[in-house]
């Protein structure tokens, strides 16, 4: 793990904002060097904080269901011996988008899924419980629906430019 910059914190803030900036058009925002980003944006790739990916309007997309499934792993049964066949079946399933485990009111297992219709949602919690039912002492969904009028902001990591510029300035 490297230890950031300052520089560091400007340059991925900048990028979250707008990954397709050129390494120029990053020194023009931030008042440095063209050769300065793209030594310090080569090591944040080559250290993993950097990772370029689109995040489109998924209702745009024809999505109509955000899922976040809460459970709780069955300790005494399995321990952590189905981590394995956990991975295989994510990616047996790309419509899941996270998945961790953590801790908070109970549950000790998150994972966050996109679905174009509910029916697309049931068979993977049904694909799910058949494969690691008994792993689990309780699972339990929070639905979101894309198609609602409600959504207050839509999902984005942009907003996170402003954490990091407020950590930047308080050290």
């Amino acid at each position: 793990m490297i230890k950031l910059k300052p520089i560091d914190y400007e340059i991925i803030s900048e990028l979250i904002k707008n990954s397709r900036l050129s390494d120029r058009q990053v020194a023009k925002r931030l008042g440095t060097s063209q050769p300065t980003i793209t030594r310090r944006r080569t090591e944040l790739e080559k250290e993993g904080l950097l990772d370029y990916t689109a995040i489109p309007d998924l209702k745009q997309l024809g999505f109509e269901i955000l899922a976040f499934t809460f459970g709780k792993w069955n300790f005494e049964k399995y321990h952590d011996t189905r981590v394995e066949d956990m991975r295989k079946f994510i990616q047996k399933h790309p419509g899941i988008i996270f998945n961790s485990t953590g801790t908070g009111s109970g549950w000790d297992r998150v994972g966050i899924s996109i679905h174009k219709d509910y029916s697309d949602y049931a068979k993977v919690i049904q694909d799910f419980k058949t494969e690691f039912g008994d792993c689990y002492e309780l699972f339990s969904s929070f639905i979101v629906s894309l198609q609602s009028d409600n959504i207050l902001r839509n999902l984005t990591f942009k907003y996170i430019t402003k954490l990091l510029e407020e950590d930047h300035t308080q050290e």
